[in-house]
């Protein structure tokens, strides 16, 4: 297997480790809001880790078939670079996708999980095509434009998003490689379904989800937080799917809650 280069890796903090994975097709810079604040006033309250995934951001793509399941092991690799045995593993949609994965691939390594606009079922056949036909389509025009054009950030944000952060978000897809779209839209037609994993978790989990998140509605993180053990969920009035950016504040209170929970038990 070729590996990608080092990922690039934003981090702040000293506390309980938490790696926050992005969603899909943005970088580890949609986190900027939870790497400022999560650690708290004196940084102790968490370490916060965002690497970008295969592909986006600084990381080069690499040679291997699309899979979930190998940006998995990239996660667990930054965590043996970093020195850190166990972490809280969270991600937000295709983020969440890679959490799963994790827990499934190193499930020792643990130490909370987090799951944001997400979900643990696995693609009917009709999304499945319609991954295929969008990596199709940036791949035969070497260019993520059709994304911008069909306004997909309008899929992911709330219909009261400021337009500041629309322009943002629409900035961010632009900043994708065609190579790397069609990459994790395969990797992501191809993820197993999560839910026997997600009982088997032993370490406590939040469930964080929009109440206007279209993409991965309410019921599906219904599903996830009933099948974790140990489980919260947090419905975030008047968001669409990119909760974190679009309410930070309430995202944030959610993940501190988690980490509070984790903290008295270790």
């Amino acid at each position: 297997m070729t590996l990608p280069s080092t990922p690039a890796v934003r981090e702040n903090g000293t506390g309980i480790p938490l790696v926050l994975l992005h969603a899909f097709p943005l970088s580890a810079r949609m986190w900027e809001a939870q790497l400022e604040l999560l650690p708290g006033p004196t940084g102790e309250q968490a370490r916060v880790l965002a690497p970008d995934q295969r592909g986006f951001g600084a990381v080069e793509l690499g040679q291997d078939a699309p899979s979930l399941d190998l940006v998995a092991d990239d996660v667990a690799r930054l965590l043996d670079v970093a020195g850190i045995d166990r972490a809280v593993i969270g991600g937000l949609s295709m983020g969440g996708y890679t959490a799963m994965a994790f827990a499934r691939r190193h499930p020792g390594r643990l130490a909370g999980l987090l799951l944001a606009d997400t979900k643990a079922t696995a693609d009917t056949a009709q999304a499945r095509a319609n991954r295929e036909r969008m990596a199709q389509a940036v791949l035969a025009r070497n260019s993520v434009q059709l994304l911008v054009d069909d306004r997909f950030e309008e899929s992911v944000l709330g219909p009261a998003t400021a337009p500041e952060l629309t322009a943002r978000v629409r900035e961010m897809i632009a900043e994708a490689s065609p190579q790397a779209v069609a990459w994790a839209q395969r990797a992501m037609a191809g993820r197993q379904d999560s839910l026997d994993v997600l009982a088997g978790v032993t370490v406590p989990a939040a469930v964080i989800v929009g109440e206007q998140d279209a993409l991965t509605p309410l019921a599906e993180a219904r599903l996830m937080a009933e099948a974790l053990p140990d489980a919260q969920l947090t419905v975030i009035p008047s968001v669409g799917h990119f909760s974190s950016l679009e309410a930070p504040e309430t995202f944030n209170a959610a993940v501190r809650g988690l980490l509070r929970r984790i903290g008295r038990i270790r």
